[in-house]
């Protein structure tokens, strides 16, 4: 406890005063806090005494009797009500204690400037647990990644974001007060992880950012799983050069299940992200072999690169780009989920998916549900259509705009969620109302500019961690500039403002899944009461385009996806666009590399090697001579050496191009990140 002036003779208890509202409904719930206050209110609180030894105590008017110690949460405090957990007594006994001393609202603190990695192993064990320790420690022994957020004016309570679950410290200086969504089993495991990767950041003087990235551990005891993962990452390895030579057309059922073994092997050894490339890329296979439109030779090529790019640089962060070392699912405790809208697809008539896409206020990031469904043949359903199926006891219409809280909720270290179905009832699920305007920084984006300089430090898209919806946000319009449709490209785009002045491109494709989508995005910008439109944030030559999951109108929530139009509607012309000879000499380049691995090294053709030379010749003259010299050495191995020789050089040169051809795009012709529309 951090000690302050006293009153009567006893310490101030500083922790009790920084307890905001939103902090006790985390630690209990929201309906707690709001009966602790009416009694409050209604003169039927506690009695409270403060006595020297620096506990607050209190005497309800039921006779319950509840005591604060010093140094521990709420949860440890002491109760003799028969409540297990946090109870309305303690949450009732903090208020009164706030009103009796006066305590300024929260808003009003000032941010402090603290580290949660000042506390120790041994404050660790005594308040968490020596179980909690010795299972933190082996997660330490795998190596894993982390994301710490220091406390500044936009968030001023300091917080970790790891792999499965998110650890906030509300209470400066106090460990007792530690907030996660893990489940209770895993709650102390994860707030030392929280503690450690704070360390870890601390120790890195050259950085003072709000938003550090850290690796920590990762340097494991030989044993099984271990050597499995070793083991399990060379049969990749060797797999994936196997493909490239033989080519997606000639791979049989023997070499399916060969990568099946392989990827089976990463996620015992919770190498997640270069198993779940192996996962796509094994459904890249299987598209092809059944004659299937998902199958594209580019979406194959952007796999094998990046799973030569992941092992190329796991040697030197290991846990960042070959996974996180957590386990497959991590339950967590009673969350709220904002809904951000949904998103349909289906290249076939048999089956569709739909993403539910999830805001998590308390952890600043967003997540996604997933449902798939099998069609029967000549039952091709719309979105529109699938708008009235049920999914977790409600409409998926009314999910993908809801509010929901569960106790129920497992999270992936991709950030895929589930929902349990044995559960329902302890899953509510109400109208998304104003929700968006309510959501952190990290999601709702008032300044483009700003937001999207944050992102300068990712990692490229290669190697960077596997998680889904890592773009997805809520974007605040201030104004609408214009709504038009690119009938060659079947595409709506509309330039909107946001407060700040900083124009983005909302560009949205039609889907003969959703032929509503376009139509009611239109008519959705058109209205003139525009709040937000959510949606998947990127960057195309600078300037920042959102592909719209829904647009929040008023009072009324459009979900694009789900619209009942029928696409019949007359739009006004987009702007006509320049075309960009950089990005299309890059993406020449790629095409040539992926042909190759769609025929394969060994069975490539003359026609193949003149692509890549016409391709250089394009590089070349767009002034990317190092792509040019690259594309030349994949030509040259194929004709002067054996196409084993080959593959350190394709490897080379469409990592190269795909790395070149991400920072094109987030940058503009000037070399700035963030160009204004026009």
């Amino acid at each position: 406890m951090t000690s302050g002036s006293t009153r009567g003779g006893a310490p101030l208890r500083e922790d009790l005063l920084a307890l905001t509202a939103e902090t006790l409904a985390s630690l209990a719930n929201r309906g707690l806090v709001k009966r602790a206050a009416k009694d409050l209110d209604a003169d039927a609180g506690p009695r409270v005494d403060c006595p020297s030894d620096g506990s607050v105590r209190g005497v309800h008017p039921d006779g319950s009797r509840t005591r604060l110690p010093v140094g521990v949460g709420l949860d440890a405090a002491e109760c003799s009500c028969a409540s297990t957990g946090v109870c309305r007594h303690r949450i009732g006994l903090v208020l009164a204690y706030q009103r009796l001393h006066s305590t300024a609202e929260p808003a009003a603190l000032p941010v402090i400037a603290w580290s949660p990695g000042e506390f120790d192993d041994a404050q660790l064990s005594a308040v968490l647990g020596r179980a909690a320790l010795a299972a933190a420690r082996r997660t330490f022994e795998r190596g894993y990644a982390a994301t710490v957020h220091r406390a500044d004016e936009a968030q001023p309570v300091p917080w970790v974001e790891l792999a499965t679950c998110t650890v906030r410290f509300p209470v400066p200086h106090e460990l007792g007060y530690a907030l996660t969504d893990a489940a209770t089993p895993r709650r102390g495991e994860a707030i030392t992880l929280a503690v450690w990767a704070f360390r870890a950041a601390d120790a890195n003087a050259e950085d003072g950012g709000a938003e550090t990235q850290v690796s920590v551990g990762g340097h494991p005891p030989a044993g099984p799983s271990v050597t499995e993962g070793r083991e399990g990452l060379g049969e990749a390895v060797a797999l994936t050069d196997e493909l490239l030579l033989g080519g997606v057309a000639h791979t049989t059922p023997v070499f399916v299940a060969q990568l099946d073994r392989a990827g089976a092997a990463l996620s015992r050894a919770a190498l997640h992200w270069p198993a779940a490339a192996l996962a796509d890329l094994r459904r890249q296979v299987d598209a092809y072999a059944a004659r299937d439109a998902r199958y594209e030779a580019t979406r194959v090529a952007q796999l094998v690169a990046e799973f030569y790019a992941r092992h190329r640089a796991g040697a030197v962060d290991g846990p960042g780009v070959l996974g996180t070392q957590e386990p497959a699912d991590t339950p967590l405790r009673r969350v709220r989920l904002v809904a951000l809208g949904c998103r349909i697809s289906g290249r076939t008539t048999t089956e569709r998916t739909a993403e539910v896409y999830f805001a998590q206020p308390d952890g600043g990031i967003a997540l996604v549900l997933r449902k798939r469904w099998e069609l029967p043949e000549g039952h091709a359903l719309t979105g529109s259509d699938l708008a009235a199926r049920r999914l977790l006891g409600s409409p998926l219409r009314a999910l993908a705009g809801a509010n929901v809280v569960s106790e129920n909720i497992s999270r992936s270290p991709g950030r895929t969620v589930t929902i349990g179905r044995g559960r329902v009832a302890a899953t509510s699920i109400t109208p998304v109302g104003s929700a968006w305007a309510d959501l952190p920084a990290s999601l709702l984006v008032r300044d483009l500019a700003a937001h999207l300089r944050s992102w300068d430090d990712w990692p490229p898209r290669l190697i960077r961690p596997r998680v889904e919806a890592d773009t997805a946000r809520v974007l605040t319009v201030a104004a609408v500039d214009s709504v038009g449709y690119d009938a060659a490209q079947q595409r709506l785009e509309a330039v909107v403002g946001d407060p700040s002045g900083t124009a983005a491109l909302i560009r949205a494709d039609h889907d003969p899944v959703c032929p509503g989508r376009l139509d009611a995005l239109a008519e959705a910008l058109g209205s003139g009461q525009v709040r937000f439109v959510s949606g998947l944030l990127r960057r195309e030559g600078g300037r920042p385009v959102l592909d719209p999951l829904a647009v929040l109108t008023g009072d009324e929530l459009v979900i694009c996806d789900l619209a009942a139009d029928d696409g019949t509607s007359v739009l006004a012309p987009a702007a006509e666009h320049i075309p960009d000879p950089i990005t299309r000499a890059l993406t020449s380049g790629l095409s040539a590399l992926a042909d190759l691995a769609h025929t394969g090294l060994r069975g490539h053709s003359r026609f193949a090697r003149d692509r890549l030379a016409t391709a250089a010749a394009e590089l070349r003259r767009t002034g990317l001579h190092a792509g040019a010299a690259l594309l030349q050495a994949v030509a040259t191995a194929l004709v002067t050496e054996t196409p084993d020789a080959a593959l350190a050089p394709w490897a080379d040169a469409a990592i190269h191009l795909l790395v070149s051809l991400e920072v094109h795009q987030e940058t503009d012709a000037s070399g700035h990140a963030l160009a204004s529309i026009t």
